[in-house]
């Protein structure tokens, strides 16, 4: 990894910080930490550049973000090194991530056009000599505020379904991820070199904070759901609009008609790939009595071989961020002495930034495990009356993200009555995986969507257009309109709307 070139147009030499790795401690690099006058210019730059890109088709810009995507494919070894080094993430497990991100970007490069573009709508009886079309504008220039856990697949969600909208881009990276942005951006520029419209800026919160306020269109964010509420509130102040993706405390439900190895096989996946450290990872686990007791046996062989390390033989790597690991010590503490109970795990296998896998039960659903985000390599198994039960106590909590449920019989009406962005039923996060579907929360998991025509519409404003194909029959925005016009309008209006009952 080298240290960040930056191109802004600012005399100003910024400050630097620091990237360590989160297995090891070493220093990797270091990369500027830019201030509100450097974000100007990154936003200045972008704004110079937006019209040309706006003004493309949408199939040219597809194939320059196809051009993009080739890019990311080819140098795809070298930035899973980085995100390996940077976050921790197994390099395997790197891969798959760049993966899925590039099948979200072939999907906006190709299909922007038929969702944004220009189309004829319908007139009615009172409007029937105007043509009317609808087509979605891109804002202008958009800030993208990006995460460390899924430092490819998260951001791409935005950055590419903003470019292919017709948007000029400002990235912000995790400061614990900057060269994973940079990587990214500086592919974009080998591949569409005469067009400057991705302009990355690093930092911490400071940097994020004057993105929020430097005049941008709006912002995408993901990350923690007390950092979103501090977005939201700089953003207030100038009335940027703001896409949210917060954190989440996602449940997998598992009936008594089951399938239990797969039920156990994507409840070991989602609470412990990337070492918990995922906001649609599986942290609380909700079983129909009858089937508790096997469920538990299958899900404690399958994870009794994961283990935390460097290395190959390591299947999950370290704790990112240094403070997480008190969060997640908290959290065991506080369900052990609550009566909870390790059946896998616990508060002697965290040694330094490695958390061994930890699976507890019988913790109250008041613990600071089942309520609070934990983000870290655990999760809690409670026993079930029936499904109803496992609904409200899924439902109780306050965030909604994801949901996962297994069940032979009843899986789309359980699914239904579940309050999240998404529900996987027999198959773990399948929603997020899905190029059409949209990836999003409610409640305090936040709001907006990314993927799908709901993302590619996110970065861009609805534009009515009319044109009158005739005069009007009856003249009615006038101060000409008569007597006459006036009964026909109050006839028209029996007619179409008082046999309503």
């Amino acid at each position: 990894m080298t240290k960040a070139q930056v191109r802004l147009p600012t005399a100003a030499t910024p400050p630097t910080f620091q990237v360590r790795s989160p297995a090891t401690g070493d220093i990797l690099s270091r990369y500027p930490e830019h201030d509100a006058a450097h974000v100007a210019a990154a936003v200045a730059a972008a704004r110079t550049a937006a019209p040309a890109w706006a003004a493309l088709s949408f199939a040219e810009r597809g194939r320059m973000l196809d051009r993009w995507r080739g890019e990311i494919a080819r140098g795809a070894d070298i930035l899973a090194q980085v995100m390996n080094a940077e976050v921790g993430k197994p390099v395997s497990d790197a891969r798959l991530e760049i993966v899925m991100a590039l099948q979200h970007l072939a999907w906006a490069a190709k299909n922007a056009g038929s969702v944004l573009g220009r189309r004829r709508m319908s007139s009615d009886l009172m409007t029937i000599n105007q043509a009317a079309t609808l087509e979605y504008a891109p804002l202008g220039v958009v800030g993208v505020i990006g995460p460390w856990n899924y430092p490819v697949f998260t951001p791409l969600g935005s950055l590419s379904f903003a470019l292919a909208a017709g948007n000029a881009v400002v990235f912000k990276p995790s400061e614990f991820s900057p060269g994973v942005g940079e990587w990214l951006v500086r592919a974009f520029e080998r591949a569409v070199p005469e067009h400057p419209v991705l302009h990355l800026v690093t930092g911490s919160g400071t940097t994020g904070a004057a993105l929020c306020e430097s005049g941008v269109d709006k912002i995408g964010f993901t990350g923690s759901t007390a950092t979103g509420k501090v977005v939201l509130a700089a953003c207030a102040r100038s009335l940027t609009p703001v896409l949210m993706e917060c954190g989440g405390k996602d449940a997998l439900v598992v009936d008594a008609d089951a399938d239990l190895d797969a039920a156990a096989d994507a409840a070991v996946w989602g609470a412990l790939s990337n070492a918990g450290q995922t906001c649609l990872g599986v942290e609380r686990v909700y079983v129909h009595e009858l089937v508790y007791d096997q469920f538990l046996e299958r899900v404690l062989t399958k994870a009794e071989d994961v283990r935390a390390g460097e290395g190959g033989g390591a299947k999950i790597g370290p704790i990112t961020m240094p403070s997480q690991v008190a969060v997640i010590r908290a959290h065991i503490e506080d369900a052990l002495d609550r009566g909870g109970r390790a059946v896998l795990g616990g508060l002697d296998t965290i040694d330094g930034q490695f958390v061994q896998p930890t699976i507890l039960v019988d913790v109250p659903e008041d613990a600071l495990a089942v309520t609070e985000e934990t983000f870290g390599p655990t999760m809690t198994i409670a026993k079930v009356d029936d499904m109803d039960q496992a609904v409200e106590l899924v439902n109780a909590s306050r965030y909604h993200l994801g949901v996962t449920i297994f069940a032979r019989g009843r899986g789309g009406e359980i699914a239904r009555r579940i309050r999240a962005g998404g529900v996987a039923v027999n198959a773990f996060v399948a929603y997020a995986t899905i190029p059409t579907l949209p990836l999003g929360g409610v409640g305090e998991s936040g709001f907006g969507r990314v993927h799908g025509p709901d993302g590619l519409r996110e970065f861009t404003y609805p534009k009515a257009v009319t044109r009158q194909r005739f005069p009007a029959p009856l003249a009615l925005t006038t101060f000409a309109r008569t007597e006459f016009t006036d009964r026909v309008v109050r006839v028209l209006t029996a007619l179409l709307h008082g046999r309503n009952r």
